[in-house]
């Protein structure tokens, strides 16, 4: 990079300047050195430069390798190359000026321009808004895509070759001259010049404390960042120095030595100083000639060294170099000029003086930044494909359309300003919610923001979103009649959000929205768009006994996750729950992924997301993955010894006897060939009848009649036939051979022409009901029904379409759906579906033949909100077993679910559908007492077996590090015996917020935590103190931060490849934790209430024992468990980071001394302890004073309490 006297002869023709020029003579198209074969597989663009094909990579994991090269030039030496530092680019400057970027690890080609007319690029950095060029004497910003930001001439005379960044808008560059500038880019002007000695700086390194600068006289100066002032001076070698870089406490220089007459030699020994004694350790001895280094830090300071005929070494500071480290660049007979090292140290940068980049990396998969932006591309030309426009769209760019310039028209620019006038446009009206609830404060108002437009955004026409193909409803009234008030979708069925105070989610009511013992479920957490669909498997009855009698070793099993969800809400008494631990491993299941099940948090937000046809994808989804993992036999089965349950241990799955159906598929061919073949579906899907086109109105349907033809559907479509041995169309026929205990349907109204076809047979129906009622006598007015479910008895209300309801003909607008089918399987007459009265049973003779009574039982309706972007809901026919075990009364009853919104509901209500707003997407139909043949007993499959000792996932984890004893077979844990518990978190995603105009902030989304480890210490017993599970928790997520402050938890920690922790995975730790929960132990801990929230966990809270609340007065702040130990116990905690098994301890000790407290005194004692705790608290500002011993463990109390522990 600096002086190429003594180098390769093949340089000869090269001036030995510090950068050389070419001979003005050579053509530009080829270099006389370059091997032609360079070229292979290389293909040339239009305009002259070189593009590589892709192909096909292997590496080996670890090991550096090519990965791809790319030419620019062909035989226009690379003199600079450079990483881009915020997005996934690699820059290259060649001799000419001339500069190209390349996108990725495929090295696609993204920009190439000229940066300068005619000297060669020396030095190139990226910034956020655009990227350095320095050449001899001139500094140049462009941005990514080549328009240029500033051109900086230097000072005549310059001859610059290295800037380096100090901060985010300051430079300094340095040449072979006698000063170096400092640079500002905000003013694009030189603020500072520092005199240096000659020959000048050429090499600028910066690291953490220090700053050096390398000379071309083979020294290498400590100096002042400010002052720019020789602190100290590196005598590194006696002839010119080549290259150097500093790591930590260690500086690294290779270089070139004086030979006397003879010239410069290179020196095969690199000089490393320790900057912590600023002198020399041993010289390292190198098997190539070193041109470049770099130190490549990932789990050692190794350093990379580079010679000019490609050879690459990888070696140790401080150690011995060895030969089998040695690898090479494929040059094809070039000599290497640049070279780079990424961010992420993955991948490493060649240029070469042909003109080719090479991109090695010792990953195919490689990342150049830890974190990188987005890469904006060129747009494709417009011109050759024009779009099509939509002429009435207001904010259409008319400039879209190229038009030809002719002299005979004028354009609208050089109208005069008499034919031109600007008028203003008016700005849009206030909307009227925000006028009706503001506050005026002197002349400002405050008002909620109505939700009704996009945040900072005020369009200027009342654009509707469009919905899954369809419009909404407008919410202006013009136009509408027979509504002549503002149109809104009912409050309850709106998106229900959780207000986020300081206190998070404590002083947040739920029971507003929910007022009866069954449990929410929490809508914050990504892809809970799902949660309807939970709330509807839990309360089929079948299912909730079936998952939570599943247990099973997969890590990521949806079954095993059910089942622990489920758990909870049966637990709950009305508060809501959360399924993040099921969602967690519902993103890591590939078929998900592949079905485009797994939003992005943009598209949840925003209302991108198609939630109808999205929540029918996942109810197909869920049967198929659950039927494959409950269908495993009893091996797969046990978990680690558990004994297997006696639903889904059978390798026929309970899924497939409630849900499954099988069915026939015929295929007809014209030549007459027939082929039937059988198979499982676990749900059917809507068909809806073509409209022809001459018919203006659409004909009345019966629902059961298009039931019948969609689950026996007959269509023609082209098929293999191997008769005929080509395509024929053929006559496609579905029949099937049983019926399902529980039917599923989708509804597929995903377009306006099915919304309409919904619309249509509602009104249908509507109109017959309403006839009917007017034909019939006027009935005396009755008491108003006291349960939800109370029913008229007699026949005086029959239904329409065989539909009963206690109800109004009034009350069924909207509603098409039966609330009962009967259907039946006859050998003459096939499938027979119809319509039937709610509340009738079957004849003897009609069950004989096999006929079912099939009642609604669940709807899921999607709900469309331009206000909030719409959402899901579920309306579910609560059965009486749930409401036996929650309420005590034997009781059915229609309830709507909306997330944690539950309420109680008409059943009439639940198959309305308003397709204006709510739009019908799946339906449940269950056989009348079907679930009088499962067994509904549910054996918990978790048993001691699960704290047994097991093996680390860590591959560097050794037993001489354990941190904790498994309890023995004698220390089981018993009902109420005491466990300390602490859990450590990591960040997955940042809190969001926004600040109100009063200064507040509001939480619009809180952060997304993950539990990194989790302690449980003995509470009892010789042993107490000992911790039993000191779990670290592995994650497959992307960790944004460790909060290692507070956590203790590093980077690496998690990772199984080179943690030395006891690694193992969330299902395995969750386990154990369920099973002292089902034991009946009682927890200890500080703020305990957080832990079990993230871990999802639902405690009854007479197991929980939270030091948070024991060390309180009400209406005081809580107290931190650091102030509360030094308080009581005389104990420093929590010096630099957090560690669980310290705080679980501590935790079990103030718990017992609470206990004495209370037995010395009473509440009044304790009382007034906690008056004095307070009043010290306020007089020390709630800090614990520095303690001389630094972990405070010298202190006489803490060697009392747990004399057993200290020997860990």
């Amino acid at each position: 990079m600096m002086n190429f006297d003594g180098l390769d002869a093949g340089m000869g023709e090269y001036p030995p300047s510090l950068h050389g020029t070419l001979d003005t003579g050579m053509e530009p198209s080829m270099d006389p050195h370059l091997n032609p074969s360079l070229l292979q597989g290389v293909e040339l663009d239009p305009e002259g430069l070189a593009v590589t094909g892709p192909e096909p990579v292997h590496l080996m994991e670890g090991m550096f390798s090519e990965l791809h090269s790319a030419v620019s030039e062909v035989g226009i030496p690379v003199t600079a190359t450079h990483f881009d530092l915020q997005e996934e680019m690699l820059w290259m400057g060649n001799h000419r000026g001339h500069v190209t970027s390349f996108f990725g690890p495929t090295m696609g080609r993204h920009s190439s321009f000229q940066a300068h007319a005619a000297d060669d690029i020396r030095h190139i950095q990226s910034l956020e808004t655009g990227v350095l060029f320095l050449s001899k004497c001139n500094l140049k910003c462009h941005t990514r895509g080549g328009l240029v930001m500033f051109d900086y001439p230097m000072e005549e005379g310059a001859d610059m070759h290295s800037l380096l960044m100090t901060d985010n808008n300051t430079l300094l560059i340095g040449g072979l001259q006698n000063y170096a500038v400092e640079f500002d880019l905000n003013t694009v002007q030189e603020t500072q010049k520092f005199t240096v000695e000659v020959p000048g700086v050429a090499i600028m390194r910066q690291t953490g404390r220090f700053f050096f600068c390398g000379h071309t006289s083979g020294k290498i100066t400590l100096r002042d960042l400010r002052s720019f002032k020789t602190e100290h001076e590196f005598d590194a070698f006696s002839g010119s120095l080549s290259d150097f870089d500093v790591h930590g406490n260690l500086l690294a220089a290779c270089g070139f030595s004086s030979r006397g007459m003879n010239g410069l030699a290179c020196d095969r020994f690199l000089m490393v100083y320790d900057l912590r004694m600023m002198r020399a350790v041993t010289p390292l001895q190198v098997h190539v000639d070193p041109l470049f280094l770099r130190f490549i830090p990932t789990y050692t300071s190794r350093l990379a060294i580079i010679s000019q005929t490609g050879q690459c070494q990888f070696c140790e500071p401080t150690g011995l170099a060895n030969m089998a480290d040695i690898f090479h660049v494929n040059t094809v007979g070039q000599v290497l000029m640049s070279f780079d090292v990424s961010s992420s140290k993955q991948a490493l940068a060649f240029g070469d003086s042909g003109g080719c980049v090479h991109l090695w990396s010792d990953a195919p998969e490689v990342s150049f930044n830890d974190y990188s932006r987005e890469t904006e591309f060129a747009l494709p030309c417009l011109v050759d494909t024009l779009p099509q426009l939509d002429w009435n769209h207001d904010l259409l760019p008319l400039s879209l359309i190229p038009m030809p310039l002719t002299s005979t028209e004028q354009l609208l620019s050089e109208w005069s300003t008499a034919v031109a006038t600007p008028s203003p446009r008016r700005a849009p009206p206030v909307d009227p919610e925000i006028l009706r609830t503001m506050k005026t404060v002197g002349f400002i108002g405050y008002a909620a923001n109505p939700r009704t437009r996009p945040r900072n955004q005020v369009p200027y026409k009342d654009v509707e979103l469009d919905y899954d193909n369809y419009n909404q409803v407008p919410e202006s009234p013009i136009g509408r009649d027979e509504e002549p008030h503002l149109y809104m979708v009912p409050k309850k069925y709106r998106k229900v959000t959780i207000k986020y105070s300081k206190l998070g989610l404590e002083d947040f009511d739920f029971k507003h929205y929910n007022r009866t013992l069954f449990a929410g479920l929490e809508p914050h957490i990504p892809n809970a768009y799902c949660n309807c669909m939970i709330q509807v498997l839990y309360f089929l009855e079948p299912i909730r006994c079936l998952v939570q009698n599943h247990l099973c070793q997969k890590e990521f099993c949806l079954a095993c996750e059910l089942g622990f969800l489920f758990h909870m809400l049966d637990l709950s008494r009305g508060d809501p729950c959360q399924a993040s631990n099921f969602l967690r491993a519902f993103r890591t299941i590939p078929e998900a992924s592949a079905l485009g099940l797994i939003l992005a948090d943009s598209d949840e937000q925003t209302g991108k997301a198609r939630l109808g046809r999205l929540i029918q994808s996942w109810n197909r989804f869920i049967l198929t993955q659950l039927h494959q993992e409950t269908q495993e036999q009893e091996g797969p089965q046990a978990y680690r010894g558990a004994s297997s349950s006696s639903l889904g241990s059978s390798g026929e799955s309970a899924i497939g006897k409630l849900f499954g159906c099988e069915v026939e598929n015929s295929s007809l061919c014209r030549c007459g060939k027939e082929t039937v073949r059988s198979s499982l579906t676990l749900l059917f899907t809507m068909h809806y009848p073509e409209q022809n086109s001459q018919e203006k109105t659409v004909k009345e349907y019966d629902f059961a009649e298009i039931l019948k033809k969609s689950i026996c559907l007959e269509q023609s479509t082209q098929a293999w036939c191997e008769n005929c041995e080509k395509y024929q169309p053929t006559v496609q026929t579905r029949n099937i051979r049983c019926l399902p205990d529980v039917l599923v349907i989708n509804c597929e109204v995903n377009s306006a022409k099915e919304a309409e076809f919904w619309k249509v047979q509602a009104e249908y129906a509507f109109n017959k009901a309403m006839q009917k009622e007017a034909q019939e006598p006027p009935k005396p007015k009755e008491p108003p029904p006291m349960p939800t479910e109370w029913c008229l008895d007699g026949e005086d209300m029959c239904s329409m379409e065989g539909i009963t309801f206690d109800t109004r003909a009034e009350d069924l607008r909207h509603v098409w759906i039966p609330l009962t089918l009967k259907m039946s399987i006859s050998k003459s007459q096939g499938l027979e579906i119809s319509s039937w009265p709610e509340g009738e049973e079957l004849s003897a003779a009609e069950e004989e033949e096999g006929a079912s009574v099939y009642d609604l039982v669940v709807t899921v309706p999607h709900i469309l909100d331009a206000r909030t972007g719409g959402n899901l809901v579920a309306h579910i026919k609560v059965g009486e077993t749930y409401h036996q075990r929650k309420e005590g009364v034997t009781h059915q009853q229609w309830y709507l679910f909306n997330d944690f919104l539950i309420e109680p509901i008409d059943k009439t209500e639940a198959a309305q559908f308003d397709v204006s707003w709510k739009v019908p997407g799946i339906l449940y139909y269950a056989k009348r007492n079907y679930h009088t043949k499962y067994d509904l007993r549910i054996k918990n499959p978790i048993d001691a077996s699960v704290l047994l000792t097991e093996a680390s996932l860590a591959r560097k984890q050794r037993k001489s590090h354990a941190t904790f004893i498994p309890l023995m077979v004698s220390e089981m844990p018993q009902a109420n015996d005491l466990v300390g518990l602490d859990a450590e978190f990591v960040t997955l995603n940042q809190e969001e917020a926004e600040l109100r105009s009063d200064g507040t902030k509001s939480t619009i989304k809180p952060s997304q935590m993950s539990v990194a480890r989790i302690t449980c210490v003995r509470g009892q017993g010789p042993n107490e103190g000992v911790p039993f599970i000191d779990d670290y928790i592995s994650t497959q997520e992307q960790v944004v931060d460790y909060l290692t402050q507070y956590s203790g938890i590093k980077p690496g920690d998690l990772d199984a490849k080179i943690s030395s922790k006891h690694l193992t995975t969330l299902k395995s730790t969750y386990l154990k934790l369920r099973f002292l929960i089902d034991t009946g132990v009682r927890f200890v801990g500080h703020g305990l209430q957080k832990d079990f929230r993230v871990i999802n966990l639902l405690v009854l809270k007479d197991q929980v024992v939270d030091t948070v609340y024991l060390f309180h007065l009400p209406r005081k702040r809580m107290i931190s468990l650091r102030f509360l130990a030094w308080y009581f116990l005389d104990l420093s905690i929590q010096g630099e980071t957090h560690d669980s098994i310290e705080d679980a301890r501590t935790a079990l000790q103030l718990y017992r001394k609470y206990l004495e407290l209370s037995r010395g005194g009473g509440n009044d004692e304790v009382r007034k302890v906690l008056k004095g705790l307070y009043e010290k608290g306020r007089q020390m500002d709630w800090k614990v004073p520095e303690s001389d011993t630094g972990d405070g463990q010298g202190s006489p109390k803490s060697a009392a309490v747990f004399p057993s522990v200290m020997g860990l």
